[in-house]
C-alpha cells in the first residue's frame, strides 16, 4: 500500500527555518555529494547554498512560480550574477551541515546574500552571492515592490 501524499506543512523543516538573522537549513551529506574519497565535491556546496537561498525566499513568501507567472506585471526569474566563494574546510560523507543565509543588500535589480556552511560551529564554506531579477529575455529588472517589502525588514 502506498503512503498517502503529504504536503509541505506536514514537514515543517523541509525548507529550513527562518531565524533572527535570516535562514538556516540542515543538509546531510550523501555518497552522491562526494568524490571517490568521501570528501564533498566542490560543486556540491553550490547546490547546498542554492537550496538555502531558494527556501529562504520561499519561506518569506516569494515563490519562484509567482515571479515566473507575471503576477508582478512581467515574467521574472532570479539569476546568480556573481559569487565570491571560499572553501575553508572539507565536509565528509554522513556529516550534518547547516546552511545559513542572510540578506546583505537589496538595490534595484540586485540582491546580495551572505551564506555560510557550518559543521557544528566550524565554518567550512562562505559565499557572497549577487542575484538579479531578469526577464525571460535576460534583461535586468528592478525587484518587484511586493518582493522588496517582504525582503527588506
Amino acid at each position: 500500500m502506498m503512503p498517502e501524499h503529504r504536503n509541505e506543512g506536514d514537514w515543517p523543516d523541509l525548507a529550513g527555518r527562518l531565524t533572527d538573522y535570516g535562514h538556516q537549513q540542515m543538509i546531510r551529506i550523501y555518497y552522491e555529494d562526494t568524490d571517490f574519497s568521501g570528501i564533498v565535491y566542490h560543486a556540491s556546496y553550490l547546490r547546498f547554498i542554492e537550496r538555502g537561498r531558494s527556501d529562504y525566499i520561499r519561506l518569506l513568501g516569494v515563490q519562484h512560480s509567482a515571479l515566473d507567472s507575471g503576477e508582478n506585471g512581467e515574467r521574472l526569474a532570479l539569476a546568480v550574477r556573481h559569487m565570491d566563494i571560499n572553501y575553508l574546510r572539507s565536509a565528509h560523507i554522513d556529516d550534518i551541515l547547516k546552511v545559513e543565509t542572510r540578506i546583505n543588500t537589496i538595490k534595484g535589480a540586485r540582491m546580495i546574500l551572505d551564506q555560510q556552511i557550518l559543521r557544528g560551529e566550524e565554518v567550512l564554506f562562505t559565499a557572497q552571492v549577487t542575484v538579479v531579477a531578469i526577464t525571460r529575455e535576460g534583461k535586468p529588472r528592478r525587484l518587484p515592490e511586493k518582493m522588496r517589502k517582504i525582503l527588506i525588514p
